[in-house]
């Protein structure tokens, strides 16, 4: 039994080391990969915001469109020209289907997974990963992922710098740290998972949703939010990902917030939400997995 226990114990330490960081500080000289370099915290962007947006806005409004037979509570508070905007969009995709009626049938609605394939070109699902204890990764399931491409979201609820957060990093392995000291806690179970949903209700209004919550369970409505399971590289597997931050403008489409997998802690109206997004550093082939380096170093 002790000897089990052992073991036991050894495996979590093996996969929550790598996020530890007085152990981090310690092994930077051993694992050379596992950095990213970068001159300055503002030129720490491997594609353009506007690039991140347009990537974040395609896949929304296709999943917004694939799902439209369940969007009427919101339809009936958005104003005219947006609702025409996405009428013209379900006229390209259903064609012989007209406008008025198409709430009333049966939709033959795609899968998330299969809405990222048709709108991105490729499609990512979590596995077990490729590495001996390292539990869950992400791979590419199908098609090709260029390089430069949005290829992941990390989900998770955002905390500023002094906010507390001490109970619910206890053996969290998902607690990403921002540049700026901004944290954004992935932990898809425990108190993490019941702050989420509690934040996730508060900031609700009506029938518009503030962020999407569905990464909590087994039925994610958007595809991109498994980030916070994509393991980080190693010596023997080079970083084919990496994170980059990106604030949500306030002109950000109030119907599309639904897909948003982060909330902020605290309700604060001045403060643009932060997101954190995977973008491929090189071209991704299919059943490939996604690895990146966690740690970065502002010179």
């Amino acid at each position: 039994m002790p000897g089990r226990l052992m073991r036991s114990l050894w495996q979590r330490w093996r996969r929550y080391r790598y996020r530890f960081v007085p152990w981090i500080a310690l092994n930077l000289s051993h694992n050379p990969r596992t950095l990213r370099y970068v001159p300055e915290e503002s030129k720490d962007k491997v594609i353009s915001d506007e690039d991140v947006l347009g990537t974040l806005l395609k896949v929304f409004q296709a999943l917004f469109v694939n799902d439209f037979s369940k969007q009427s509570d919101i339809l009936t508070v958005l104003p005219e020209p947006v609702k025409s905007k996405y009428q013209d969009l379900l006229s390209v995709q259903h064609p012989r289907v007209k406008q008025l009626e198409y709430r009333h049938q049966q939709q033959n609605t795609f899968t998330s997974e299969e809405i990222l394939y048709k709108t991105l070109g490729f499609s990512v699902a979590r596995a077990p990963s490729s590495l001996i204890s390292a539990g869950k990764g992400v791979f590419v399931t199908k098609g090709l992922v260029q390089k430069g491409a949005v290829v992941s979201m990390y989900p998770g609820t955002v905390y500023q710098k002094y906010e507390p957060i001490f109970f619910q990093s206890i053996g969290n392995p998902f607690i990403f740290r921002c540049l700026d000291g901004v944290l954004i806690d992935g932990n898809d179970k425990g108190i993490s998972k019941v702050v989420y949903r509690s934040c996730h209700g508060r900031d609700r209004l009506g029938p518009l949703k503030m962020s999407d919550s569905t990464w909590l369970t087994s039925e994610i409505h958007n595809p991109l939010a498994i980030g916070q399971y994509v393991n980080n590289c190693s010596n023997d597997r080079a970083a084919n990902v990496c994170y980059q931050e990106f604030d949500v403008p306030a002109v950000f489409p109030i119907e599309l917030k639904q897909y948003l997998p982060n909330i902020a802690y605290s309700y604060d109206r001045q403060s643009p939400l932060r997101c954190v997004v995977l973008v491929a550093l090189r071209d991704i082939e299919q059943g490939e997995e996604l690895f990146s380096n966690y740690y970065t170093i502002v010179s």
